[in-house]
């Protein structure tokens, strides 16, 4: 098992699969894993500390499983010599995966092309602006694509390498983990990130000011040729922009909008259910739930009593 460390890597995100594999034991009570923290130069900078690291970048050609952990900033230049060594890895046919914004390291190798991947919800839209092959999915724990996979931000990262234990060594192994790091094993990967929701920045994109009157005006008909009308443009234009400009599809970005209306409803008032699906313009109640419950994971009700704000 080696985890990458390099200059910027995020601590939090370095230190994580080194304590969730470190623990884990077989029958015997010995180590499971050997974790190696591995690095092209002897000594790596983090924000807070400066790491001296013993194994350096070749022992990734040994691992069963290489873990890249996020970086500081995603304008940060990656070392050709670890984006090298990643495909490399990859095409010996071992098994990789990324912590947070250590998804930006992987799809700058070319590994995430053609792939299903997630990364921080803050991030997710950038990932897919730069690079558009790759699938972004911003609403879940983690993903797995079998040798390739990616997790969200922060503690994502624990449900990713419970995951990975559970695979490797089975439930009942990975449960004694999860106890010992006081960490829930039922979360799936599927489950959503709890997005804080935000209005779409005014950054003078072509988008931006559509986007903006999307996001107020959440309860009228926002079908695709209300929206191509509104912004001037054929749906095929608009489908194209909003792929290359936001990342995802009109559909799926107003439904995420009237989620984001009807999770603030949810905690400033006492609207029934109901209510709430009528004004950020589902159709139904039953619509509500089935959207809430894809993009937040959870029903409407529970995460009322989770965020009502008293």
């Amino acid at each position: 098992m080696a985890v990458v460390a390099f200059d910027g890597v995020v601590l939090a995100d370095l230190a994580a699969p080194c304590e969730v594999f470190g623990l884990v034991r077989d029958g015997d009570g010995r180590a499971a894993y050997d974790v190696r923290v591995c690095s092209i130069a002897p000594r790596v900078r983090s924000e807070h500390v400066t790491l001296g690291v013993s194994s350096r970048i070749s022992w990734l050609s040994r691992a069963d499983t290489v873990v890249v952990p996020g970086v500081d900033d995603i304008d940060r230049a990656i070392p050709k010599p670890l984006l090298r060594a990643i495909r490399r890895t990859v095409a010996r046919r071992a098994r990789v995966a990324s912590v947070c914004s250590g998804a930006f390291v992987l799809a700058a190798s070319g590994v995430l092309d053609g792939r299903r991947a997630t990364t921080h919800w803050l991030v997710a839209g950038e990932l897919a602006r730069r690079y558009p092959a790759v699938r972004v999915d911003p609403d879940v724990l983690y993903v797995d694509e079998g040798r390739i996979l990616t997790s969200a931000g922060a503690a994502a990262a624990f449900d990713l390498c419970l995951h990975l234990v559970r695979r490797d060594l089975g439930a009942a192994v990975a449960s004694e983990v999860a106890r010992a790091a006081v960490m829930p094993l039922e979360r799936a990967g599927g489950q959503a990130q709890f997005i804080v929701p935000e209005a779409p920045a005014s950054d003078g994109s072509s988008l931006g000011a559509l986007l903006g009157w999307l996001e107020q005006n959440v309860g009228k008909d926002l079908s695709l040729p209300a929206i191509a009308r509104r912004a001037g443009m054929s749906t095929r234009t608009l489908s194209r922009r909003f792929r290359q400009q936001v990342g995802t599809t009109p559909a799926l970005w107003v439904s995420r909008a009237r989620v984001r209306r009807a999770q603030r409803l949810l905690e400033t008032t006492d609207l029934s259910v109901e209510s709430v699906a009528g004004g950020v313009g589902f159709g139904s109640a039953t619509v509500l739930r089935d959207r809430f419950r894809r993009i937040v994971g959870t029903s409407p009700q529970s995460y009322r009593r989770s965020f009502r704000v008293a």
